[in-house]
């Protein structure tokens, strides 16, 4: 009986993914943070780092009642309730930290409000082509309560 020989081609491959599978590990090995996997599929330093960073929102607290109590009241009774102030005002730390330093309004309401199969149906939706051609949709609408007219 004649000893089995693997045929060149097939040696060859099993070679090849032995060495595959070896450079894998090995790049595991030195590649892998020492923290990965001490709390589940993540990095365990990540909170560390993210505890760390500078906020950059101010939160909603920091402008109601006292510069903007106006504004928070017909926030707080109208369509936009659940809505944070720096959604559309974008972060506001620095105006609160100080007063000088101006907001740059950067409102978007497509952001939130144009058509999308994906979004709820009970956020109200448009196709701003069909809707309005005309420059923003201050021009029709109150920011902050947008059933009224301006």
């Amino acid at each position: 009986m004649r000893p089995f020989r693997m045929p060149p081609q097939i040696l060859r491959l099993v070679l090849l993914t032995i060495g595959i599978v070896t450079s894998y590990l090995i790049a595991r090995y030195f590649l892998t943070p020492p923290s990965f996997g001490q709390y589940g599929f993540f990095r365990g330093d990540a909170l560390e780092e993210i505890a760390s960073r500078q906020p950059v929102f101010a939160g909603r607290q920091s402008c109601d009642k006292n510069c903007h109590a106006k504004a928070v009241e017909t926030i707080a009774n109208g369509d936009h309730k659940t809505v944070s102030c720096e959604s559309c005002h974008g972060n506001c730390r620095e105006h609160v930290e100080d007063r000088q330093v101006k907001v740059i309004t950067r409102v978007s309401c497509t952001r939130c409000h144009e058509a999308d199969p994906a979004r709820s149906t009970f956020i109200k939706q448009i196709e701003s082509k069909k809707h309005y051609s005309g420059q923003r949709c201050t021009e029709c609408h109150v920011p902050h309560q947008p059933s009224e007219v301006p």
